[in-house]
């Protein structure tokens, strides 16, 4: 295969080089010819001379990296094509793991997806997603020393064993630098705000070849302001909750303080009481003072208020990435190598004020043998209250200003070290090493409310708290009861991962086409998860819900792979891998084949089987948590309208809670993928690849769809029931919180295409340039929940227990050029994605209800669609001299505005992974110095 076909899919060859050990000539009568280099690629453990293998590989150069104008690894990833629904942005605050970030492959979710540091695992974040979901936080990874990164497009379980169900993220870091470079740039909006600052310094000593060691050491330090969604109160409906000037009700999901009708009413800043003679709620007076929502239409007497006024939009982050590694040349035959890594992440984001009437889970106790405590249904007023006109304990909507927003703050700590031995013997090149990993996150959220004696200050008339005065009555009460009534909740969690691997490989006998490639090797893993609750939510004493996982577990593995050149234009491979587990084994295969009857041209296909283990908070009865995620209530919203006797729009797009708890007998995931593509260099400087791919994930591992979770009998309801006729129809009110319990679904299977094209010019004394187009279609993305239930999602904006709302398009595209004129570079990316339907599923009703009076006319998808996003992002580079580089980076260059999302519940009015749309044309400049 031609030299720019080998770069496009693995990098140059002396840039994946992982060490450079002598291969025995293909020729073996000419003992002059040079030594072959041999190479690893991502997806196998058999050294090779051709850097191309029958499974898709994409690399990311440094160089790559440095032209993105990204801040961080994470940054950059999630602009790939190949990145899907379920990937985890900076911006996710509202998440259960806020302040990391992960990339989903194939849209399966960041659980699916094993990402890999010089190839081998890290510890994954000490919190799961959605309280399920076992991820590698990529935050963790400093992107200054990044060699490259090699994305495996299709499964690997058979080389790395659980996790790799969608793919292979393998970041490679540098092993050889020598000298001393500083680096530092600054990055601002065009409102100049949401300023980032970073600076690195990387210094290395020592040339294998010459002196027998090498020694890096790179320090990263990162500093980000945190932007509030107010800040782009003048970006259109960016950031903003009241979504009324745009077609949508009053109820939307970021909106509160309104009285819907009867018995129903939402917490608002000034308080409502209701009658217990008519069910009706009555606002307390002061709304004007307390509320940034001067427009009251709609709010049906209550307050209306909204989160933007106090959500932030991106967090506050600072954080140190320190890296250091070893190599000693022992002799010839033997290298010494050693890793460090530690990084330390804070993260802090603003919510909002607590409620006083939550509803929380937890697990079920003697006082509480339900589980779950609904204080709204709770008469928490005194009759004896100075704000209560009644004369008898009544119900009450309140949100705390008082209290003041919580801010949640996760401060992660990741901890490396990697000791190994690599090198040849008796006719293998092996290498085997000692890992160990750790992440350790203490969890804040300050301002939580202490229930127990929030009750006694609004209930009981012999408490030292009461009364507890609320809304524009505040002020009269004293700082002793909210030293009491305030609580600043918080957890430590932790990760560990201890890991002893060793492999070797070799050549065997002459075939046709070159010698057969034999690796084989094994492995001994061990994971411990401690992620206990915030304190105070394991009874329902604060305004939280319990979320916890708690489990370990020891793998023992080995594997082999054989690669046969069966003749000179075709290559066969295969691989398998045996896991032990303490309640599995598992078995996965993989084969592959490459046709290349002309240098120019091959043709390529592997089919693969892969699995995933349940984790700790899936498997262990003593993991629970609890999410939430917007539905429309199948009771109250039946078809799409607001039921006959008190249901209203808000029914129809109602937040809902669900509680998950853990199943020691779910089996693990099991998967099946094939892929079949073609590589081809048609013309000089010509390289394409096109790559076709399904997998097939069965005995998923999902809660119950909270849809469906919706519809249970069981489900918690406020007593608020609709009324017909003059009769009240029994369990009827308004959705709180239901069970989503964890099982092995059916199955889910997702297939598109990959088309990768990239052009090399010559262009003379006016340089050269680089042509690419990256284009991932996602043709289909099912699930099946049971024999009649199956849901489509390619292109709409599920699914939500996967994608995290944010949606699954059918294509993604990157278009990039780089032009190079002596030390100028030059470099611009077009960034795509596609519409998806405002639905939850293909076929289903639009997800976001508009109000009668706009019919939907003004609102910016009216077709119930989220329009397409494009960008453009430029950056520039300029060589001053051998050690002064000064460079300059515009992302979102015309400015554009990110298409209106109701839906979503990552971001406000906006899809999270449109957030350059939101934040607005970004900034930076910097420079490089390479002393020595």
């Amino acid at each position: 295969m031609s030299r720019s076909v080998r770069l496009m899919f693995s990098g140059s060859v002396a840039a994946a080089s992982l060490l450079a050990v002598p291969a025995m000539a293909q020729n073996t009568q000419d003992q002059s010819a040079a030594p072959i280099q041999r190479v690893e690629i991502t997806g196998s453990s058999i050294k090779r001379a051709s850097a191309e293998t029958a499974s898709p590989v994409q690399v990311i150069s440094r160089d790559d990296l440095m032209k993105s104008g990204k801040g961080t690894v994470a940054e950059y990833l999630q602009t790939l094509t190949a990145d899907g629904a379920g990937s985890l942005p900076t911006g996710f605050g509202n998440g259960f793991a806020a302040g990391s970030t992960a990339i989903s492959l194939r849209g399966l979710g960041a659980t699916s997806t094993l990402v890999l540091l010089n190839g081998r695992r890290m510890a994954p974040f000490a919190r799961a997603d959605d309280g399920q979901k076992s991820f590698t936080d990529l935050s963790t990874v400093p992107m200054q020393i990044v060699e490259r990164i090699e994305i495996l497009k299709d499964g690997a379980s058979s080389t790395y064993g659980a996790d790799a169900i969608a793919g292979v993220v393998n970041i490679i870091l540098r092993k050889d630098f020598e000298g001393l470079q500083l680096k530092a740039d600054t990055g601002f909006s065009r409102y100049s705000d949401a300023k980032q600052n970073k600076a690195a310094v990387t210094w290395g000593k020592g040339n294998l070849d010459e002196d027998k060691f090498n020694v890096v050491f790179n320090a990263e330090y990162f500093q980000s302001d945190s932007l509030k969604n107010s800040d782009r109160k003048d970006r259109a409906y960016i950031g903003k909750s009241d979504l009324r000037a745009y077609g949508y009700p009053v109820g939307t999901q970021f909106a509160a303080g309104y009285i819907a009708g009867n018995n129903t009413a939402s917490p608002s800043p000034t308080g409502s009481i209701r009658n217990p003679l008519t069910n009706d709620y009555v606002s307390l007076p002061g709304c004007s003072t307390l509320s940034a929502t001067t427009d009251q239409t709609g709010s049906g007497g209550g307050c209306l208020w909204h989160n933007d006024q106090f959500r932030d939009m991106q967090p506050e982050i600072e954080s140190i990435n320190l890296y250091t590694r070893g190599t000693w040349q022992i002799n010839d035959d033997t290298q010494a190598y050693a890793e460090l890594g530690y990084s330390k992440r804070d993260t802090s984001f603003m919510m909002i004020p607590p409620s006083v009437t939550p509803t929380v889970a937890f697990p079920p106790n003697a006082t509480t043998p339900q589980g779950f405590i609904n204080y709204g249904n709770l008469p928490l007023l005194a009759a004896t209250h100075p704000q209560n006109p009644y004369g008898v304990a009544t119900r009450l909507r309140y949100s705390a200003f008082d209290v003041g927003p919580s801010t949640r703050s996760a401060n992660n700590t990741f901890k490396r070290a990697v000791i190994g031995l690599k090198g040849s013997a008796m006719g293998w090149d092996y290498d085997t090493g000692i890992t160990h990993s750790e992440s350790a996150l203490d969890l804040g959220y300050s301002n939580m409310l202490n229930m127990n004696v929030l009750r006694a200050a609004l209930s009981d008339r012999t408490s030292q708290y009461f009364p507890y005065y609320i809304g524009d009555q505040a002020f009269r009460n004293p700082a002793s009861l909210y030293a009491a009534l305030r609580v600043n909740a918080g957890s430590h969690s932790t990760t560990k991962l201890d890991i002893v691997d060793f492999k070797a490989s070799r050549e065997l006998f002459e075939l046709p086409g070159g010698k057969m490639g034999l690796a084989l090797g094994g492995e001994y893993r061990k994971e411990q998860l401690s992620n206990p609750s915030l304190a105070g939510s394991e009874n329902g004493s604060i305004n939280s819900s319990y979320v916890a996982a708690f489990g370990d577990s020891k793998v023992k593995a080995v594997f082999a792979e054989i690669l046969a050149p069966i003749v000179k234009t075709v290559e066969l491979s295969a691989a398998l891998r045996y896991d032990k587990y303490d309640r599995f084994s598992s078995s996965t295969p993989k084969a592959g084949i490459k046709w290349t009857p002309v240098k120019t041209f091959a043709l390529r296909g592997t089919y693969t089987e892969g699995f995933r283990a349940p984790g700790a908070a899936e498997s262990n009865v003593g993991s629970q948590s609890t999410g939430s995620a917007p539905v429309r209530d199948p009771v109250r919203c039946p078809g799409g309208v607001p039921a006959a006797g008190g249901a209203t729009s808000t029914d129809c797009a109602i937040t809902i809670a669900a509680v998950k708890v853990g199943d020691p007998n779910l089996k693990p995931e099991e998967s099946k993928g094939k892929t079949l593509g073609l590589v081809w260099d048609p013309l000089e400087g010509t390289s394409l690849s096109l790559d076709a791919w399904k997998i097939k994930r069965t005995n998923e591992i999902n809660s119950l769809p909270y849809d469906q979770a919706a519809a249970l009998p069981t489900a918690v309801r406020n007593d608020n029931n609709l009324v017909v006729n003059g009769a009240a129809i029994a369990n009827t009110g308004t959705l709180v919180l239901t069970q989503a319990p964890y099982r092995n679904s059916s199955f889910t299977e997702v297939s598109g295409v990959d088309l990768d094209v990239k052009q090399r010019l010559r262009l003379g004394e006016y340089g050269r340039a680089v042509i690419g187009l990256n284009w991932t279609h996602v043709a289909s993305w099912v699930r099946s929940e049971s024999a009649t239930v199956r849901y489509q999602y390619a292109g709409t904006h599920g699914n939500c227990d996967t994608s995290n709302c944010a949606g699954t398009p059918k294509n993604k595209i990157n278009l990039n050029a780089s032009w190079d004129l002596g030390d100028l570079n030059v470099t611009g990316n077009v960034n795509f994605r596609s519409k998806m339907d405002n639905t939850a599923y293909a076929g289903a009703l639009c997800a976001s209800t508009f109000t009668a009076a706009f019919g939907g006319g003004n609102a910016p998808n009216a077709k119930c669609e989220i329009s397409s996003f494009t960008t453009l992002d430029l950056s520039t580079r300029y060589n001053i001299s051998k050690q002064l580089t000064l460079f300059a980076s515009m992302n979102n260059v015309f400015d554009k505005l990110a298409p209106l999302d109701p839906q979503t519940y990552g971001a406000m009015s906006y899809n999270p992974m449109d957030a350059s749309g939101a934040i607005g044309r970004y900034m930076k400049l910097g420079a490089s110095y390479k002393f020595f």
